[in-house]
């Protein structure tokens, strides 16, 4: 019997060890709703990879269990988890067409001529690639062959999908426009998908939830606007879009705010964030569009002269890098909304954010 609740997916104590001493896989403790977009996120070596090809049935737990939909499957074979699979090299049949690439998951499973067909016609229909059944895959463009792998890991209708780095080989148009593609037909469909990658800005616009791995374990699981707004450790805050980083200690602590000193410049209010004690050192997470040129009285918490380094026009904003309190790297995201700012590299600026937009953290 099952004892992961809900979940679909269930990793339970699990470790990957390939030597039989490092462990690239800590145990692991993850529930995977029904239904869900999973996506496994962190750098090269972190053990998402690892955990999907365990997933997969591709590598074997050193220790623990897998359960998927209330079964245990460590010891089942991959071709027999009626899992469906989408690699970042396509891993297509070249001498086969595309409708063939399809029939052979289907013709695998013994089902009628019929049958093979009407569920080609659903998959390629549901890819937009009707036109395309005939041609091998060297006759289609690097989207249209990730279009067709998709397909194939769709067409027996599995319980789950699992996805390898898939848009890795593509430009960044068509990386985004396939983002897109492949969240709405999840959407469509209400299959379960278990995504990895190290692209994390992909990460955030597929994603129902996100598992943010590094050194083997999953160092925070949320929604990718909790992620980003509420990060749990200074890992996560570095690793998920662009942040300040300001070292100091703490002097002050009440709870729902801390007071840090950084160098001999000032102090900063900010928010706890795992914190338990005055003396800690601390590591201070402040997203750029978060602060604010020239606030008005009482606006934010914290307001510091800025010296003006450079200014980088990006359409959308202006990137201002500026030194403050002894940091010549700090950045500011300045939308130009209402025109380019009025800014000049070495001319000083007053600059302020709110308490509860900087989160006091681990040292890092």
């Amino acid at each position: 019997m099952s004892t992961s609740g809900s979940a679909f997916v269930n990793f339970i104590d699990v470790q990957k060890s390939y030597d039989g001493e490092t462990l690239v896989v800590k145990d692991l403790n993850l529930p995977i709703r029904r239904g869900e977009f999973l996506t496994l996120l962190g750098p090269s070596g972190s053990g998402k990879t690892t955990t999907l090809m365990m997933l997969a049935g591709f590598e074997v737990p050193t220790h623990g269990r897998i359960e998927l939909d209330g079964r245990e499957i460590n010891n089942v074979a991959p071709h027999k988890r009626n899992i469906g699979m989408v690699f970042q090299n396509y891993a297509l049949f070249p001498h086969m067409t595309v409708e063939e690439n399809l029939a052979f998951p289907l013709a695998v499973r013994k089902l009628s001529k019929a049958d093979i067909d009407r569920k080609i016609e659903n998959a390629l229909a549901m890819v937009q690639l009707s036109q395309m059944r005939k041609r091998r895959p060297a006759q289609l463009s690097g989207g249209q062959q990730q279009r067709v792998a998709l397909a194939r890991a769709l067409v027996f209708d599995p319980k789950l999908v699992l996805m390898d780095e898939p848009l890795g080989a593509l430009d960044k148009q068509l990386r985004e426009h396939m983002q897109l593609e492949i969240k709405h037909i999840h959407q469509s469909l209400g299959v379960t998908v278990v995504y990895v990658t190290h692209d994390q800005g992909e990460a955030l616009t597929m994603s129902d939830r996100v598992a943010v791995f590094n050194d083997g374990a999953i160092q925070q699981l949320a929604s990718p606007a909790d992620l980003y707004e509420h990060p749990q450790n200074s890992f996560v805050a570095q690793f998920i879009g662009e942040n300040n980083r300001l070292s100091g200690i703490v002097t002050e602590l009440n709870g729902s705010h801390c007071r840090v000193k950084v160098g001999d410049a000032g102090e900063i209010r900010a928010l706890p964030v795992g914190i338990s004690n005055v003396g800690a050192k601390t590591t201070l997470s402040l997203r750029p569009e978060r602060v604010r040129i020239n606030p008005g009285d009482g606006a934010c918490a914290n307001q510091f002269e800025a010296r003006v380094e450079e200014l980088i026009y990006l359409g959308d904003h202006t990137r201002a890098r500026v030194q403050v309190l002894g940091h010549a790297n700090f950045v500011i995201k300045v939308p130009n909304s209402e025109g380019v700012p009025d800014l000049e590299p070495g001319s000083t600026i007053r600059i302020g954010w709110r308490a509860e937009d900087c989160r006091a953290l681990d040292a890092f």
